[in-house]
């Protein structure tokens, strides 16, 4: 027993010393880092539904439902933040459009896509305006082709031209928009400058396109954008405070512009 003690005594005062001795433990091998998931391509023609937490663009949808049965339409403003920022305006909106028995179907952050979806369920479904103003394309700006724009509101002016075949539409040109403030800094930096100018050389390469849709009858092709700008050539915040929806000075250089054509469209 004693020598069995003094045999088990000695191993473990040799422990320390052969831990010591031990070679360190191989590391595993790290597992490759995971390849960045590449941004999913949305197609600017395609129908898709808004999803948003607030349950706005539903809730919008189903008052535009509700406005086409109501009572007679005489011209239909179709868009986006831009269309539905008339609401700042009213006192332009009635006294220019008042007796055209209109309708603003715009929604804030629409997209062509979002648009097709509306068309696609039910929005122009049962109406008969004389005309349809659509301008549609900004929200498109960052992240799609001057091509797929146009295609997308090439598509969107068919389908009104199907659904509702006796309405005129006066296509516009996408407005112009300027560098916004970076949400960090609140100030206009190098960077908010730089994709102000890659969306706007998007937008003219998309007008462009536009521009040949006007048949002269049936569909007509107003460009307003440049009643926006000043003589340097950049948007002034009397008009466009975050150099992108106008103010309701901004709406009167709309209508003023728009006007004439659209009162011979109405006839």
């Amino acid at each position: 027993m004693k020598k069995y003690l003094v045999s088990t005594l000695a191993l473990v005062a040799l422990l320390p010393f052969a831990l010591a001795q031990a070679p360190a433990p191989v590391a595993a091998p790290a597992a490759p880092a995971a390849a960045p998931t590449p941004p999913v391509h949305v197609d600017a023609s395609a129908a898709i539904e808004k999803k948003d937490a607030t349950g706005k663009f539903q809730k919008r949808h189903a008052d535009f439902l509700a406005r086409g049965k109501e009572g007679p339409m005489g011209v239909l403003f179709l868009g986006d933040s831009i269309t539905e920022g008339w609401t700042k305006a009213p006192h332009i909106w009635e006294h220019y459009y008042g007796k055209m028995q209109p309708a603003n179907f715009g929604i804030g952050g629409d997209q062509t896509q979002h648009v097709v979806w509306r068309i696609e369920n039910g929005e122009l479904d049962g109406i008969h305006p004389k005309v349809v103003v659509l301008m549609l394309g900004t929200n498109n700006s960052g992240s799609h082709t001057a091509d797929e724009i146009a295609a997308a509101d090439k598509k969107i002016v068919a389908m009104i031209r199907a659904k509702i075949p006796e309405t005129k539409v006066l296509l516009l040109a996408i407005f112009p928009r300027g560098p916004s403030k970076d949400r960090q800094t609140n100030a206009v930096t190098e960077r908010t400058i730089g994709l102000a100018a890659k969306a706007m050389a998007t937008i003219t390469a998309a007008n462009d396109q536009l521009a040949k849709l006007d048949d002269g009858v049936n569909i007509r092709y107003l460009d307003v954008g440049k009643k926006f700008l000043g003589d340097d050539g950049k948007i002034p915040s009397i008009i466009m405070p975050d150099q992108l929806h106008p103010t309701a000075a901004g709406y009167q250089l709309w209508a003023e512009a728009m006007q004439p054509l659209l009162v011979e469209m109405m006839k």
